[in-house]
Protein backbone atom coordinates (compact mmCIF):
# COMPACT_ATOMS: atom_id res chain seq x y z
CA UNK A 1 0.00 0.00 0.00
CA UNK A 2 1.56 3.57 -1.11
CA UNK A 3 1.96 6.07 1.69
CA UNK A 4 1.57 10.07 0.74
CA UNK A 5 4.72 11.35 2.61
CA UNK A 6 4.43 14.67 4.75
CA UNK A 7 4.84 18.27 3.59
CA UNK A 8 6.16 20.74 5.26
CA UNK A 9 5.32 24.39 5.27
CA UNK A 10 7.22 27.30 6.71
CA UNK A 11 5.66 28.55 10.10
CA UNK A 12 6.19 30.03 13.05
CA UNK A 13 4.58 29.06 16.81
CA UNK A 14 3.68 32.25 18.68
CA UNK A 15 2.82 33.31 21.85
CA UNK A 16 0.51 36.77 21.58
CA UNK A 17 -0.87 37.96 25.10
CA UNK A 18 -2.15 35.05 26.38
CA UNK A 19 -2.61 32.74 23.57
CA UNK A 20 -0.46 31.20 21.48
CA UNK A 21 -1.23 30.27 17.58
CA UNK A 22 0.46 28.87 14.20
CA UNK A 23 1.30 31.78 12.38
CA UNK A 24 1.27 31.40 8.41
CA UNK A 25 2.74 33.71 5.41
CA UNK A 26 -0.23 33.52 2.91
CA UNK A 27 2.32 33.13 -0.01
CA UNK A 28 4.10 30.31 1.94
CA UNK A 29 0.92 28.16 2.08
CA UNK A 30 0.16 25.44 -0.55
CA UNK A 31 -1.43 26.82 -3.08
CA UNK A 32 -4.69 25.35 -2.72
CA UNK A 33 -5.19 27.13 0.75
CA UNK A 34 -4.09 30.38 -0.10
CA UNK A 35 -7.26 31.46 -0.95
CA UNK A 36 -10.83 30.71 0.94
CA UNK A 37 -12.31 27.27 1.15
CA UNK A 38 -12.27 23.83 2.14
CA UNK A 39 -8.47 22.97 1.62
CA UNK A 40 -7.60 25.91 3.81
CA UNK A 41 -9.81 24.37 6.53
CA UNK A 42 -8.92 21.55 5.96
CA UNK A 43 -4.70 22.12 5.98
CA UNK A 44 -5.45 24.21 9.34
CA UNK A 45 -6.87 21.35 11.20
CA UNK A 46 -4.61 19.41 10.73
CA UNK A 47 -1.98 21.53 11.56
CA UNK A 48 -3.90 22.24 14.80
CA UNK A 49 -4.58 18.28 15.85
CA UNK A 50 -8.67 18.73 14.95
CA UNK A 51 -10.98 17.61 15.19
CA UNK A 52 -9.60 15.29 17.90
CA UNK A 53 -12.69 13.29 19.74
CA UNK A 54 -10.24 12.92 22.42
CA UNK A 55 -10.13 16.55 23.09
CA UNK A 56 -6.46 16.53 23.39
CA UNK A 57 -5.13 18.01 19.81
CA UNK A 58 -2.30 15.34 20.63
CA UNK A 59 -1.55 15.00 16.84
CA UNK A 60 -1.06 18.43 16.45
CA UNK A 61 0.08 22.05 17.18
CA UNK A 62 -2.74 22.97 19.39
CA UNK A 63 -2.78 22.25 23.11
CA UNK A 64 -6.85 21.62 23.43
CA UNK A 65 -8.00 25.27 25.07
CA UNK A 66 -9.41 27.99 23.29
CA UNK A 67 -6.44 30.17 24.06
CA UNK A 68 -3.77 27.65 21.63
CA UNK A 69 -6.28 25.91 19.06
CA UNK A 70 -5.88 29.13 17.22
CA UNK A 71 -3.97 29.91 13.53
CA UNK A 72 -2.80 33.32 11.66
CA UNK A 73 -2.44 34.49 8.21
CA UNK A 74 -0.77 37.40 7.14
CA UNK A 75 -0.08 39.15 4.00
CA UNK A 76 1.19 42.43 2.25
CA UNK A 77 -1.75 44.96 2.79
CA UNK A 78 -3.21 46.04 -0.71
CA UNK A 79 -5.20 48.46 1.13
CA UNK A 80 -3.62 51.97 1.14
CA UNK A 81 -2.28 53.37 4.69
CA UNK A 82 -2.08 49.58 5.44
CA UNK A 83 1.06 47.03 5.70
CA UNK A 84 -0.21 43.86 6.25
CA UNK A 85 -3.48 41.81 6.45
CA UNK A 86 -4.13 39.85 9.21
CA UNK A 87 -6.65 36.55 9.02
CA UNK A 88 -7.41 34.76 12.03
CA UNK A 89 -8.73 31.03 12.50
CA UNK A 90 -10.25 30.03 15.50
CA UNK A 91 -9.89 25.91 14.82
CA UNK A 92 -12.43 23.72 17.12
CA UNK A 93 -11.13 21.58 19.36
CA UNK A 94 -13.76 18.50 18.51
CA UNK A 95 -15.46 19.17 15.42
CA UNK A 96 -14.44 19.55 12.44
CA UNK A 97 -14.33 23.33 11.23
CA UNK A 98 -12.49 26.93 11.68
CA UNK A 99 -14.54 29.30 12.79
CA UNK A 100 -13.66 32.90 11.12
CA UNK A 101 -16.34 35.24 12.21
CA UNK A 102 -14.06 37.16 14.72
CA UNK A 103 -10.04 38.17 15.65
CA UNK A 104 -8.24 37.08 18.31
CA UNK A 105 -7.25 40.31 20.25
CA UNK A 106 -4.36 38.79 22.21
CA UNK A 107 -2.56 37.28 18.59
CA UNK A 108 -2.97 40.50 17.21
CA UNK A 109 -0.01 41.61 19.59
CA UNK A 110 1.79 39.17 17.80
CA UNK A 111 1.06 40.13 14.06
CA UNK A 112 3.37 43.33 13.91
CA UNK A 113 6.37 41.62 14.82
CA UNK A 114 5.34 38.42 12.73
CA UNK A 115 5.46 40.60 9.56
CA UNK A 116 8.57 42.63 10.63
CA UNK A 117 10.40 39.51 11.14
CA UNK A 118 8.42 38.11 7.98
CA UNK A 119 9.60 40.85 5.60
CA UNK A 120 6.28 41.90 5.22
CA UNK A 121 6.64 45.45 6.26
CA UNK A 122 8.62 47.93 4.25
CA UNK A 123 12.59 48.35 6.03
CA UNK A 124 12.13 52.01 5.93
CA UNK A 125 9.44 51.91 8.28
CA UNK A 126 11.55 50.07 11.16
CA UNK A 127 13.77 52.28 12.80
CA UNK A 128 17.02 50.76 13.87
CA UNK A 129 16.09 51.79 17.58
CA UNK A 130 13.11 52.83 18.72
CA UNK A 131 9.22 51.79 18.23
CA UNK A 132 7.95 50.79 14.18
CA UNK A 133 4.49 51.54 13.72
CA UNK A 134 2.62 48.70 11.89
CA UNK A 135 -0.92 49.78 10.48
CA UNK A 136 -2.52 45.88 10.24
CA UNK A 137 -5.93 45.27 8.48
CA UNK A 138 -7.67 43.00 10.46
CA UNK A 139 -9.48 41.52 7.81
CA UNK A 140 -11.80 38.56 9.83
CA UNK A 141 -13.62 42.17 10.81
CA UNK A 142 -12.52 45.10 8.34
CA UNK A 143 -11.06 46.84 11.71
CA UNK A 144 -7.93 48.66 11.86
CA UNK A 145 -4.86 47.86 14.32
CA UNK A 146 -1.97 49.81 14.75
CA UNK A 147 1.04 48.19 16.34
CA UNK A 148 4.09 49.71 18.02
CA UNK A 149 6.09 47.03 17.79
CA UNK A 150 9.46 47.75 20.26
CA UNK A 151 13.03 47.70 17.97
CA UNK A 152 16.69 47.07 19.16
CA UNK A 153 19.28 46.78 16.71
CA UNK A 154 16.74 46.66 13.48
CA UNK A 155 15.35 43.76 14.72
CA UNK A 156 12.18 43.14 16.82
CA UNK A 157 12.42 43.18 20.51
CA UNK A 158 10.60 40.28 22.42
CA UNK A 159 12.68 40.16 25.84
CA UNK A 160 11.60 42.99 28.15
CA UNK A 161 10.12 43.74 31.80
CA UNK A 162 6.62 43.86 31.38
CA UNK A 163 4.53 41.88 32.95
CA UNK A 164 0.76 40.70 32.07
CA UNK A 165 -1.49 38.39 34.24
CA UNK A 166 -1.89 35.11 32.72
CA UNK A 167 1.68 34.58 31.05
CA UNK A 168 3.96 33.33 33.19
CA UNK A 169 7.46 35.45 32.36
CA UNK A 170 7.91 39.17 31.49
CA UNK A 171 8.42 40.43 27.81
CA UNK A 172 8.60 43.54 26.04
CA UNK A 173 5.82 45.64 25.62
CA UNK A 174 3.57 45.61 22.84
CA UNK A 175 0.89 48.80 22.58
CA UNK A 176 -2.34 48.40 20.48
CA UNK A 177 -4.49 50.45 19.37
CA UNK A 178 -8.04 49.22 17.89
CA UNK A 179 -9.41 51.93 15.99
CA UNK A 180 -12.90 52.44 15.50
CA UNK A 181 -13.90 48.50 17.58
CA UNK A 182 -17.85 49.07 16.87
CA UNK A 183 -18.99 46.88 14.46
CA UNK A 184 -19.82 48.66 10.63
CA UNK A 185 -21.48 47.56 7.28
CA UNK A 186 -18.14 45.90 6.70
CA UNK A 187 -17.96 44.20 10.45
CA UNK A 188 -19.41 41.62 12.42
CA UNK A 189 -22.61 42.13 13.51
CA UNK A 190 -25.12 43.92 11.04
CA UNK A 191 -23.73 47.74 11.67
CA UNK A 192 -24.22 48.70 15.43
CA UNK A 193 -22.51 49.38 18.69
CA UNK A 194 -25.79 48.17 20.11
CA UNK A 195 -27.84 45.90 17.78
CA UNK A 196 -31.11 45.86 19.76
CA UNK A 197 -30.68 49.70 19.73
CA UNK A 198 -30.45 49.31 23.87
CA UNK A 199 -27.56 49.93 26.55
CA UNK A 200 -29.52 47.09 28.68
CA UNK A 201 -32.09 44.43 27.66
CA UNK A 202 -34.10 42.24 29.22
CA UNK A 203 -32.67 38.93 28.02
CA UNK A 204 -35.35 36.10 28.00
CA UNK A 205 -33.34 32.41 27.83
CA UNK A 206 -36.05 29.82 28.43
CA UNK A 207 -34.80 27.22 30.97
CA UNK A 208 -32.41 29.71 32.93
CA UNK A 209 -34.83 33.14 33.05
CA UNK A 210 -35.02 36.87 32.41
CA UNK A 211 -32.15 39.04 33.18
CA UNK A 212 -30.34 42.27 32.28
CA UNK A 213 -28.13 41.99 29.56
CA UNK A 214 -25.62 44.65 27.36
CA UNK A 215 -25.10 43.36 23.97
CA UNK A 216 -22.41 45.07 22.11
CA UNK A 217 -20.57 44.73 19.00
CA UNK A 218 -16.79 46.34 19.81
CA UNK A 219 -13.56 44.23 19.30
CA UNK A 220 -15.72 41.26 19.23
CA UNK A 221 -19.57 40.59 19.89
CA UNK A 222 -20.11 40.37 23.35
CA UNK A 223 -22.66 39.35 26.09
CA UNK A 224 -22.47 40.82 29.71
CA UNK A 225 -24.56 40.05 32.16
CA UNK A 226 -24.34 40.73 35.99
CA UNK A 227 -23.01 38.01 37.98
CA UNK A 228 -25.36 37.58 40.91
CA UNK A 229 -28.09 37.47 38.06
CA UNK A 230 -27.07 34.16 37.10
CA UNK A 231 -25.91 32.68 40.91
CA UNK A 232 -21.77 34.31 40.53
CA UNK A 233 -20.01 36.98 42.44
CA UNK A 234 -17.48 37.26 39.77
CA UNK A 235 -14.47 36.10 41.74
CA UNK A 236 -15.07 32.81 40.27
CA UNK A 237 -11.75 30.63 38.85
CA UNK A 238 -11.73 28.20 35.86
CA UNK A 239 -12.55 25.51 38.09
CA UNK A 240 -15.77 26.75 39.62
CA UNK A 241 -17.32 26.79 36.13
CA UNK A 242 -15.15 24.32 33.77
CA UNK A 243 -15.68 21.49 36.31
CA UNK A 244 -20.01 22.40 36.27
CA UNK A 245 -21.08 20.62 33.24
CA UNK A 246 -24.57 22.43 34.07
CA UNK A 247 -23.03 25.83 34.51
CA UNK A 248 -21.34 25.72 31.33
CA UNK A 249 -24.70 24.39 29.35
CA UNK A 250 -26.55 27.60 31.12
CA UNK A 251 -23.76 30.01 29.51
CA UNK A 252 -24.22 27.75 25.85
CA UNK A 253 -27.48 28.83 26.23
CA UNK A 254 -27.07 31.95 27.34
CA UNK A 255 -25.04 32.85 24.27
CA UNK A 256 -26.89 31.13 21.77
CA UNK A 257 -30.03 33.32 22.49
CA UNK A 258 -28.26 36.48 22.91
CA UNK A 259 -26.87 35.50 19.52
CA UNK A 260 -30.21 35.55 17.93
CA UNK A 261 -30.69 39.09 19.79
CA UNK A 262 -28.09 40.45 18.35
CA UNK A 263 -28.92 39.29 14.72
CA UNK A 264 -25.42 37.39 14.32
CA UNK A 265 -27.57 34.11 13.79
CA UNK A 266 -31.14 33.64 13.25
CA UNK A 267 -32.03 30.36 15.38
CA UNK A 268 -30.07 28.71 18.29
CA UNK A 269 -29.46 25.73 16.85
CA UNK A 270 -26.71 27.79 14.49
CA UNK A 271 -24.36 29.01 17.70
CA UNK A 272 -22.88 25.48 17.31
CA UNK A 273 -21.41 26.41 14.67
CA UNK A 274 -20.14 29.78 15.56
CA UNK A 275 -18.10 29.11 18.55
CA UNK A 276 -16.03 32.12 18.71
CA UNK A 277 -18.75 34.33 18.41
CA UNK A 278 -20.52 35.88 20.66
CA UNK A 279 -18.93 35.93 24.13
CA UNK A 280 -20.72 35.50 27.37
CA UNK A 281 -19.04 37.29 30.19
CA UNK A 282 -20.41 38.58 33.57
CA UNK A 283 -19.35 41.24 36.02
CA UNK A 284 -19.81 42.38 39.16
CA UNK A 285 -18.00 45.40 41.66
CA UNK A 286 -15.01 45.20 42.93
CA UNK A 287 -14.75 42.22 45.71
CA UNK A 288 -10.95 40.95 47.52
CA UNK A 289 -10.31 37.18 45.98
CA UNK A 290 -6.89 35.07 45.28
CA UNK A 291 -5.97 34.94 41.65
CA UNK A 292 -4.93 31.45 40.21
CA UNK A 293 -1.30 32.13 40.27
CA UNK A 294 -2.08 32.54 43.99
CA UNK A 295 -1.23 36.35 44.07
CA UNK A 296 -4.10 38.03 45.96
CA UNK A 297 -6.05 40.95 43.86
CA UNK A 298 -7.98 43.47 46.20
CA UNK A 299 -10.86 44.70 45.80
CA UNK A 300 -8.91 48.62 45.57
CA UNK A 301 -6.86 47.24 42.53
CA UNK A 302 -9.60 47.35 40.33
CA UNK A 303 -12.95 48.96 39.62
CA UNK A 304 -14.71 46.07 38.51
CA UNK A 305 -14.34 42.60 38.06
CA UNK A 306 -15.05 40.21 34.61
CA UNK A 307 -14.97 36.83 33.61
CA UNK A 308 -15.48 35.70 30.19
CA UNK A 309 -16.33 32.27 28.29
CA UNK A 310 -14.57 31.49 25.06
CA UNK A 311 -15.16 28.27 22.97
CA UNK A 312 -17.41 27.00 25.88
CA UNK A 313 -15.25 27.37 28.91
CA UNK A 314 -14.15 29.87 31.22
CA UNK A 315 -11.26 31.93 29.81
CA UNK A 316 -7.94 31.43 32.19
CA UNK A 317 -7.46 35.38 32.13
CA UNK A 318 -9.10 37.69 29.23
CA UNK A 319 -9.46 37.43 25.69
CA UNK A 320 -8.18 40.41 23.87
CA UNK A 321 -11.12 41.59 22.33
CA UNK A 322 -13.22 40.74 25.13
CA UNK A 323 -11.38 43.22 26.49
CA UNK A 324 -11.80 45.85 23.90
CA UNK A 325 -15.45 45.62 24.74
CA UNK A 326 -15.20 45.67 28.12
CA UNK A 327 -13.50 49.37 27.79
CA UNK A 328 -15.51 50.37 25.26
CA UNK A 329 -18.90 49.39 27.29
CA UNK A 330 -17.25 50.99 30.37
CA UNK A 331 -16.52 54.41 28.78
CA UNK A 332 -20.25 54.48 27.68
CA UNK A 333 -22.37 55.60 30.98
CA UNK A 334 -25.48 53.22 31.80
CA UNK A 335 -24.02 49.75 30.33
CA UNK A 336 -23.79 46.93 32.66
CA UNK A 337 -20.03 47.34 32.91
CA UNK A 338 -20.01 50.65 33.14
CA UNK A 339 -22.82 50.23 36.62
CA UNK A 340 -20.25 47.29 37.72
CA UNK A 341 -17.13 49.90 37.83
CA UNK A 342 -19.35 52.26 39.36
CA UNK A 343 -20.93 54.27 36.69
CA UNK A 344 -19.95 57.78 35.13
CA UNK A 345 -17.75 59.15 32.40
CA UNK A 346 -14.42 57.32 31.95
CA UNK A 347 -11.60 56.70 29.58
CA UNK A 348 -10.13 53.27 31.52
CA UNK A 349 -11.06 50.51 33.64
CA UNK A 350 -8.90 48.35 35.51
CA UNK A 351 -10.78 44.75 36.10
CA UNK A 352 -9.89 41.69 37.59
CA UNK A 353 -10.00 38.86 35.89
CA UNK A 354 -8.85 34.83 36.73
CA UNK A 355 -5.39 35.43 36.18
CA UNK A 356 -5.23 38.78 38.10
CA UNK A 357 -6.13 42.29 36.43
CA UNK A 358 -5.60 44.26 33.21
CA UNK A 359 -6.04 47.61 32.18
CA UNK A 360 -8.08 48.67 28.81
CA UNK A 361 -9.03 52.51 27.90
CA UNK A 362 -11.18 53.68 25.19
CA UNK A 363 -12.45 56.91 24.18
CA UNK A 364 -16.04 57.17 23.03
CA UNK A 365 -18.52 59.98 22.69
CA UNK A 366 -22.22 61.10 21.80
CA UNK A 367 -23.13 62.39 18.43
CA UNK A 368 -26.59 62.63 17.21
CA UNK A 369 -27.47 60.72 20.48
CA UNK A 370 -25.45 57.58 19.32
CA UNK A 371 -22.35 56.32 20.98
CA UNK A 372 -19.08 55.92 19.10
CA UNK A 373 -15.45 54.90 19.91
CA UNK A 374 -12.64 56.15 18.19
CA UNK A 375 -10.14 53.51 19.88
CA UNK A 376 -9.51 51.23 22.57
CA UNK A 377 -6.20 50.85 23.84
CA UNK A 378 -4.18 48.11 25.88
CA UNK A 379 -1.11 46.66 25.98
CA UNK A 380 0.13 42.77 25.61
CA UNK A 381 3.28 41.10 24.74
CA UNK A 382 4.79 38.68 22.40
CA UNK A 383 7.67 35.98 21.56
CA UNK A 384 8.65 33.09 19.10
CA UNK A 385 8.52 29.97 20.62
CA UNK A 386 9.35 28.16 17.64
CA UNK A 387 10.32 28.44 14.00
CA UNK A 388 10.83 26.81 10.40
CA UNK A 389 8.19 24.83 9.06
CA UNK A 390 5.10 22.33 10.05
CA UNK A 391 4.65 18.85 9.02
CA UNK A 392 1.40 17.55 7.46
CA UNK A 393 0.61 14.29 5.36
CA UNK A 394 0.30 15.24 1.77
CA UNK A 395 -3.45 14.48 1.13
CA UNK A 396 -4.74 15.68 3.96
CA UNK A 397 -6.32 18.93 2.80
Amino acid sequence: MAHVPQIKIPATYIRGGTSKGVFFRLQDLPETAQVPGKARDALLMRVIGSPDPYGKQIDGMGAATSSTSKTVIISKSSRPDHDVDYLFGQVSIDQPFVDWSGNCGNLSAAVGPFAISGGLVDGSRIPQNGTAVVRVWQANIGKTIIAHVPITNGEVQETGDFELDGVTFPAAEVQLEFMDPAADEDGDGGGAMFPTGNLVDDLEVPGVGTFKATMINAGIPTIFVNAEAIGYTGTELQEAINGDPKALTMFETIRAYGAVRMGLITNVDEAAKRQHTPKVAFVAKPKDYVASSGKPVSAGDVDLLVRALSMGKLHHAMMGTAAVAIGTAAAIPGTLVNLAAGGGERNAVRFGHPSGTLRVGAEASQVNGDWTVTKAIMSRSARVLMEGWVRVPGDAF
